[in-house]
């Protein structure tokens, strides 16, 4: 495969990984009809179910020598990037709780991809070129419009700790992708994915038992809950994020998380058909400008390893 084409791919293979995360939301409220479980509850089942998962299929496909090298060669790396994983999405739930969606997901989705034009063009030596801006702009628009044309501007009881929290939230899913990536083009992505996901589940685990302590159901036995639990560790997790780093071999920091910016739009899309939410003119314009903005994401393709 040609390294141009390698490109295409890995974005794709991203765009994937934002698809399906947009169905997380409606998966969530699934779960929370039925039970009032906590968002750190499900968090923490939803990484754990994804690292078992994983798991069995490290052992089936033989790769256990690939994580076992990767825990070898860069343990505190790929710890780090599982524990930054973990705190994205805590910290982005923590937000929504205290601010509302819009503003968390404004602030979260937002914040990175302009850390990581930034910290790209600074390690560049350069200034962000016109077509690279252009793209940025719309992207950022396009999430702005579709977060108000949801419907969801309510803000929270405590606006400046979710403000706060959404910042601390995009700064780790930034962390996350720039430390990622370089992980990703030395090690497969079961390996990579097994691990750190592995590495987020054991750090949110305790947090959930803690949110259980505060009264929140840690346990189930209905067959929605299960099977809605299930979906999301498997497809939005453990399919996710091995597109994610499967993808980030070929794409640059930058460019992969304004293509997760489809999870906003699917969201949206997904809420509009299962639960009766209008999307508005708004929200179209935006998904229309994320889409316009994704497919105008062109890089200099990088090298695959090997």
């Amino acid at each position: 495969m040609s390294h141009s084409s390698a490109a295409r791919v890995g974005l794709l293979q991203i765009s994937a990984a934002g698809v399906l995360w947009g169905t997380g939301g409606l998966a969530v409220q699934v779960i929370r009809e039925v039970t009032p479980m906590s968002v750190l509850v499900i968090s923490a089942y939803r990484m754990a179910i994804a690292a078992v998962v994983l798991g069995a299929a490290v052992l089936a496909l033989r790769q256990l020598g690939g994580v076992a090298r990767l825990l070898r060669e860069r343990p505190g790396h790929a710890a780090l990037v599982g524990v930054s994983t973990a705190a994205y999405q805590a910290l982005y739930f923590a937000s929504v709780v205290n601010v509302g969606v819009t503003v968390a997901t404004v602030v979260s989705l937002g914040l990175a991809p302009v850390l990581l034009t930034v910290g790209e063009s600074l390690h560049a030596g350069r200034r962000p070129d016109p077509r690279r801006l252009a793209v940025l702009a719309a992207a950022l628009g396009g999430l702005v419009l579709v977060s108000v044309g949801a419907g969801s501007a309510a803000t929270g009881p405590h606006p400046g700790l979710g403000v706060l929290a959404a910042a601390g939230s995009g700064t780790a899913y930034a962390l996350t992708t720039v430390l990622g990536r370089p992980l990703a083009r030395g090690a497969g992505p079961l390996a990579l994915t097994t691990t750190t996901t592995t590495v987020g589940a054991l750090a949110l685990l305790p947090l959930g038992l803690v949110s259980g302590l505060a009264g929140s159901p840690v346990v189930s036995a209905d067959p929605v809950v299960v099977g809605t639990l299930a979906y999301l560790g498997v497809l939005t997790m453990a399919l996710a994020y091995g597109l994610l780093y499967a993808g980030l071999r070929t794409t640059p920091g930058s460019s992969a998380v304004i293509a997760t910016l489809l999870e906003p739009v699917t969201a949206a899309i997904v809420a509009a058909l299962f639960l009766d939410e209008r999307i508005g003119p708004l929200g179209i314009a935006g998904g229309v400008l994320i889409l316009l903005a994704v497919a105008g994401l062109r890089e200099e393709p990088v090298v695959p390893p090997g």
